[in-house]
């Protein structure tokens, strides 16, 4: 199959150097990704992760077609639907999508394997979301955002600070790396496909700390909540876990990550823009702060963490688009 001889429509991408176009002959509809960049990752281990997905009953894109070659794979099509889309339809039911959400990480975090084929026959390992690497992510935000705000010698100062800080976070979390990560579990991929949620955009998926992906669903980024949705989000998924969860520890967890996941998120925002020339990222910023914000406040784990910040960033920085 060449792309050139299709008759495609070109859609709203995401973040990724992938481009997806819509395929659509009489009535079977696919979605082509095609990626030139980090080729392996967004075709061969993106369909091993949906592959993995699938066999333990988890809707996820199933391959019809593909062409390692010429740099694209052909998928199911699983429409518009995305929870996002879904959140805001005027009358929404917030809660109820956001149970569903917690259902579908249920069945995720109970996966047990560890290895998978990918479309070639070979064996892919899904790696560990280990310190180093979680440390290596946060510092996004020295190496783009601080970069971008703070110069000469006040940014080798901050910079030794704050990586000070983001390993001693580290330090402080409880729990094992022994689940299925989705690594960007957020309400723009999960998706509604025949009255059922499934997952998309897998290819990042690690094993983990269990409380990184309600982090990513809680305290997202592109979709604003209230501290009580908030709240009635993480007191369901505790209710469902409560039997195998030591509480205590997973709320260290979950708030630990959520304010590295942020840090690191403002730091590819800010290198989306000035180095991608990816702009529209930026509104987002704000809100990522207000969410950083939102954990570090009367917690004494923060206390250090959040000085550094108050100091370096003033609320007019924090609050540019």
């Amino acid at each position: 199959m060449l792309l050139d001889k299709l008759k495609l429509k070109r859609i709203k991408g995401d973040a990724s150097f992938r481009i997806f176009y819509r395929k659509k002959i009489k009535n079977k509809k696919s979605i082509i990704v095609l990626a030139t960049k980090e080729k392996k990752k967004n075709l061969l281990i993106y369909d091993a992760i949906n592959s993995l997905l699938i066999k333990n009953k988890i809707l996820a894109p199933k391959l019809y077609s593909e062409n390692y070659k010429r740099n694209f794979i052909e998928i199911e099509d699983f429409g518009n639907d995305t929870v996002f889309n879904l959140l805001k339809k005027k009358g929404s039911k917030k809660i109820d999508l956001y149970k569903k959400s917690v259902n579908l990480l249920n069945k995720i975090q109970k996966i047990k394997e560890t290895k998978v084929k990918d479309f070639k026959g070979k064996n892919y390992k899904i790696p560990k979301y280990n310190n180093q690497q979680l440390f290596t992510e946060a510092k996004l935000f020295t190496d783009w955002y601080a970069k971008k705000n703070i110069s000469g010698k006040k940014l080798s100062k901050f910079n030794f600070q704050i990586n000070k800080q983001i390993k001693f976070l580290l330090s402080k979390l409880k729990l094992k790396n022994d689940v299925f990560v989705h690594r960007d579990f957020h309400v723009s991929n999960l998706m509604k496909y025949k009255k059922e949620l499934g997952a998309i955009d897998t290819q990042d998926a690690l094993i983990g700390n269990r409380a990184y992906d309600l982090a990513s669903l809680i305290d997202d980024v592109r979709f604003k909540s209230n501290k009580k949705l908030k709240d009635n989000i993480y007191n369901y998924y505790i209710k469902l876990n409560k039997k195998n969860l030591n509480e205590v520890n997973f709320l260290n967890d979950f708030e630990i990550l959520s304010v590295l996941r942020n840090m690191k998120i403002i730091g590819i925002f800010t290198r989306l823009a000035v180095r991608d020339k990816k702009k529209k990222y930026l509104k987002l910023i704000p809100y990522a702060w207000k969410l950083i914000e939102l954990r570090v406040k009367n917690n004494d784990t923060f206390k250090d963490l959040k000085t550094i910040l108050d100091l370096s960033f003033s609320k007019k920085v924090k609050t540019y688009k």
